[in-house]
């Protein structure tokens, strides 16, 4: 793999900006190269100056004890690196080269590489400094969480350790309990009870308090434990009262919410010092192959100059991340993992999720079985004559119905595959924006898997369903093969609330956790899964309708005769009205108390375009059974208002595109596709899209080879397609990021959540609050 590569393969994509531009920096040398070649110029040199052996063979000898031939001479100079501050901070300090050879042919170019050079070196110094100084200060801020945990653990644990030495003689005869944590803090503060009176506790030479001497409680005199659980009580508790200084208690369930939440602050900074760790050696390394390339074609010898400014500047010389990695991992180790320095660095590295022959190879069969099922329904269709039968009306009316669920289900499942593909391609860590936990997430091959399973057993319900309906010799099992889209679901469910580790249970729980929030939204903290799944569900419309439409045929219908009366049943019609809205309103009240909570103005904005779009629906809804030219005009309106109002949230809000002092002209200043063309194809296709539903309105769907029913499911199959082409550019890029803080997902840490590669840290809450 060329360095080219190799350097945006490992770049953190949020920072791409930060790196040097090796790319431009390697088309300048090639510019160099053709210029000097055009010249008949030396465009190259071997080990020991071979291009310039005649200029060699004239000067002094330098004794055969000298220095190496090939050592760079004070006449040999190229460049001069000096080091200017304008200003009296540290950080104006800045590096300038002087080309020494600019008179020479070729030179005014050289000269001008050097520039561009200085300028990505400074732009790559500065951003490094300022991190640096960053993760300085939320170390400094986990030190003294750190202190308040130890502080809340000798508090929680003093009556076991009172016991335990009250009762030490007793105890000794017992069988010797099971090491936990609890008793390693019992036994630890136990040796140094005698100096619990002390204030300040010492510190090794490593930093890190010794062991010898317990924690200060004094610490805990003035703050709170600010963990907050994400459910209804907590809600109506910040709703109705705050907690007083005189109700504070310590629980060991508070103390091991802590543990936890600070355990996952300490591996997400860990996991920042390791990628500006990365950052630094990726950079060096891009300096070192660009200054060498300058040497092979222009025959000179500048890289050692350049690459020993460098080494001597804060870039090459600076310590700080190696230690801060160090005493995090040694810390991770003392607190969090026992001592187990092992079982600590490991839950400290992130795992990578082990990639599996047998899920491709699965994957394959299911995907073959699917396509020769697919052929075997529409030979049977066409060779019976199902098309042009009597029934055939009763069928769409009745079954299709039935089985379109599943088609709509299916289809979501493979955009959000296709997704995940598209994500990964493009470095998004989608992972970490969800909140997943590491290696448990699904990946495209995963989903893939799911989904032609799913296909599989839906394509053998329907072929068995019409091959039991047309075979004589099962015509009197109707009313088995009637249920058997009703089985189906139950399988399903079956599958999707199973307690067993089967199937990919974490996966399945998160998404049970994730719709229950959805359902729920006023009273449980918004968080971006549960925002993207409700965004997910307002596409499914007429899977919810469906899931309606499999109660009132198996409840309420004649499901053996093949016939209901659904329509003509006002509370269907209502139901029919609700069903349909619930995902929208479930966003509005996310919206709303997003509003409550942030202050921010575009929340409840977007809370009137997800209630326009409810009115919209309604309206369209009840012309749709009641006909006529005042609903016609009400539903045309009200669609066409929504319409534009939901097309330029996704385009301008939510995408960040049509940007006018953008960069890029009418996108937005970062583009993770450097093809231009395809933000404006996306633009065009949301656009066509959102304008698909208006066909229902405005009768435009009167197709001859077309089925209401079916039009009806392409309408909503278009709708799916047009949401997971939203889902990849909703993440393309950091512009677009929606600002949610992780509160539930680390006590310490909470950040935007992050469209790209980990961004870590930006702003420090606290577990403990003064």
């Amino acid at each position: 793999m060329k360095f080219g590569k190799e350097l945006a393969s490992q770049m953190v994509q949020e920072w791409r900006e930060a790196y040097m531009d090796y790319k431009h920096l390697k088309k300048l040398l090639k510019n160099i190269l053709k210029s000097r070649e055009k010249n008949a110029l030396p465009s190259s040199v071997s080990r020991c100056g071979f291009s310039k052996r005649n200029s060699t063979l004239y000067r002094s000898f330098s004794g055969l004890m000298g220095r190496d031939n090939c050592a760079i001479k004070s006449e040999d100079e190229v460049i001069l690196v000096n080091q200017v501050q304008p200003g009296s901070s540290e950080n104006d300090w800045f590096y300038q080269t002087i080309f020494l050879k600019s008179s020479e042919d070729g030179g005014e170019e050289e000269s001008h590489f050097f520039k561009i050079l200085d300028d990505e070196y400074n732009k790559v110094l500065r951003f490094y400094k300022e991190k640096v100084k960053k993760v300085i200060l939320q170390a400094e801020e986990l030190s003294k969480q750190m202190d308040k945990l130890v502080s809340l653990r000798i508090e929680v644990y003093k009556p076991l350790m009172e016991q335990n030495v009250n009762h030490q003689e007793v105890e000794s005869s017992d069988p010797e309990p099971e090491e936990g944590p609890a008793i390693n803090i019992v036994q630890e503060l136990g040796r140094s009870s005698e100096n619990a009176s002390e204030e300040t506790p010492k510190c090794d030479d490593r930093g890190q308090d010794s062991p010898l001497w317990p924690a200060s409680l004094s610490s805990l005199d003035h703050v709170k434990i600010n963990i907050e659980t994400n459910g209804p009580l907590t809600t109506l508790k910040k709703v109705i009262k705050s907690m007083k200084k005189s109700d504070i208690t310590y629980r060991i369930e508070d103390l091991r919410r802590a543990e936890e939440k600070l355990r996952r602050a300490f591996v997400e900074y860990y996991q920042q010092l390791r990628l500006l760790k990365r950052y630094r050696s990726s950079n060096m390394s891009a300096f070192s192959k660009i200054m060498k390339k300058f040497d092979k074609i222009t025959s000179r010898k500048a890289s050692s100059s350049y690459l020993h400014m460098i080494d001597k500047s804060y870039l090459g010389s600076s310590d700080e991340v190696n230690k801060l990695i160090e005493r995090v991992e040694a810390t991770f180790v003392k607190h969090f993992s026992n001592g187990n320095r092992r079982k600590g660095v490991k839950l400290l590295k992130p795992r990578n999720k082990m990639e599996r022959h047998r899920t491709s190879y699965l994957l394959g069969i299911l995907t073959g079985c699917s396509v020769a099922l697919v052929v075997g329904i529409i030979v049977a269709i066409h060779a019976r004559g199902l098309i042009r039968h009597d029934g055939g009306e009763q069928y769409m009316n009745n079954i299709f119905p039935l089985y379109s669920l599943f088609g709509f289900i299916f289809l979501h499942m493979l955009m959000y595959g296709v997704n995940t593909y598209l994500w990964r391609q493009f470095r998004v860590n989608y992972t970490f924006i969800f909140g997943f936990r590491s290696g448990t997430e699904l990946g495209f091959r995963e989903i893939f898997l799911l989904a032609s399973a799913f296909s599989v057993l839906t394509l053998v319900a329907v072929l068995s369903n019409l091959d039991m309906e047309m075979d004589p010799r099962t015509q009197r099992f109707q009313t088995l093969t009637e249920l058997v889209p009703a089985g189906l679901v139950m399988v399903l469910l079956l599958i999707t609330f199973c307690p067993f580790n089967i199937i990919y249970r974490s996966s399945r729980f998160f998404l049970i956790r994730c719709a229950w929030h959805c359902l729920f939204a006023p009273i449980y903290k918004v968080t971006f899964s549960d925002i993207f799944l409700a965004d997910q569900l307002t596409s499914q419309v007429q899977a919810f309708r469906s899931l309606q439409f499999y109660i009132c045929y198996y409840g309420w219908g004649d499901f053996k005769r093949r016939s209901n009366r659904c329509l003509e049943s006002k509370v269907y019609e209502i139901l029919y009205i609700v069903v349909a809205i619930i995902p929208f309103w479930s966003r509005v009240l996310q919206c709303l108390r997003r509003l409550f909570e942030e202050k921010d103005l575009k929340h409840g904005i977007n809370s009137l375009k997800y209630l326009s779009t409810v009115v919209a629906l309604v309206i369209r809804t009840i012309y749709g059974f009641r006909r006529g030219t005042f609903w016609k005009i009400m539903a045309a309106s009200s669609s066409g208002v929504t319409t534009v109002f939901n097309t330029y949230w996704d385009i301008v809000m939510d995408w960040g595109l049509l940007q006018k002092t953008a960069r890029n002209s009418w996108l937005r200043d970062k583009l993770l596709i450097s093809n231009r063309a395809v933000y404006f194809v996306a633009i065009i296709v949301n656009i066509l899209l959102r304008l698909v539903w208006m066909q229902l309105v405005l009768d435009f769907n009167e197709a001859p080879f077309l089925h209401r029913r079916s039009m009806i499911a392409l309408v909503a199959c278009l709708e799916i397609l047009r949401r997971g082409i939203w889902n990849f550019f909703r993440f393309n890029d950091t512009s677009t990021t929606l600002p949610l803080q992780r509160k539930n997902f680390a006590c310490i840490t909470s950040w935007p959540r992050s469209s790209s590669i980990m961004k870590m840290p930006e702003q420090l809450t606290h577990c403990f609050k003064n």
